[in-house]
């Protein structure tokens, strides 16, 4: 029960988190897929950062368990631009469309309505996909860490000072 009170308390405050950052918004979504405004990336590039440290220390603490999911390419490949093209057709991704709702915007209502579409299409087709486009560059249960052959650490620190130098860099840019 903590935890799923603990999971509804991170969950109000990054709902509040996104609406304060303005990145519910339409315009900024437009404007971040035009590469002219990256408020959205600056904030999705700091919440991976953040989540990185945290899963990490949690997992090395022993308080968590990582259950990696394998690593298939060509199904990473053909989500990333499906999810990619619903993102500029509708103008929001999964998260801020919920977030957008809650704010009083229908029109993100309709980038609902394609994700529970697209999500049942998905698991229509998901038994012929079995053995094709998700076995397809499947390289297991991998970690960028693993496959480097380094302590995890290192990666999190590589990480994190590229986006540090990434959002010094778009700050000058104006951006």
């Amino acid at each position: 029960m903590r935890l799923l009170i603990g999971g509804l308390v991170t969950g109000i405050a990054f709902g509040f988190l996104l609406q304060k950052g303005r990145v519910l918004r339409y315009d900024k979504q437009l404007a971040a897929l035009r590469l002219q405004d990256m408020t959205i990336v600056k904030f999705m590039f700091s919440s991976v950062l953040v989540g990185m440290v945290g899963i990490h220390l949690l997992n090395d603490m022993g308080l968590i368990a990582m259950s990696l999911k394998a690593t298939q390419v060509w199904a990473n490949i053909v989500g990333g631009l499906i999810f990619g093209v619903g993102w500029g057709l509708v103008g929001y991704c999964p998260g801020t469309s919920l977030g957008a709702v809650g704010e009083g915007r229908i029109d993100a209502l309709s980038g609902i309505a394609g994700m529970l579409f697209g999500a049942a299409v998905f698991a229509e087709v998901y038994p012929r996909l079995q053995n094709n486009l998700l076995v397809w560059a499947d390289y297991g249960k991998i970690t960028l860490p693993q496959l480097l052959g380094v302590n995890h650490w290192l990666v999190v620190a590589v990480m994190v000072v590229l986006g540090v130098l990434m959002f010094r860099w778009f700050e000058k840019k104006g951006l």
